[in-house]
């Protein structure tokens, strides 16, 4: 569910929604989401000073009842 909430938020900022998918894996320290988009879409997803990419997280650790979840930005050709 929070892949999915944080794909469509993401696709929302994004000049190429086709190009972003977003990733669930288990880490010892609790969830993480990757988040893979376009690489001229990287400056409007983690926006001036980072703010962007602080209210993503913001809004996805309120998904996920207050608990943290790391968020990690890259561009698809890191696939």
């Amino acid at each position: 569910m929070l892949e999915e909430a944080l794909a469509h938020l993401v696709r929302g900022i994004v000049d190429n929604p086709s190009d972003v998918f977003v990733s669930e894996r288990e880490q010892r320290r609790g969830k993480c989401l990757d988040v893979r988009v376009h690489p001229q879409d990287m400056g409007r997803v983690i926006g001036r000073a980072g703010r962007t990419a602080t209210a993503l997280r913001t809004v996805v650790t309120a998904l996920n009842e207050g608990r943290g979840v790391r968020i990690d930005f890259l561009d698809v050709a890191e696939r």
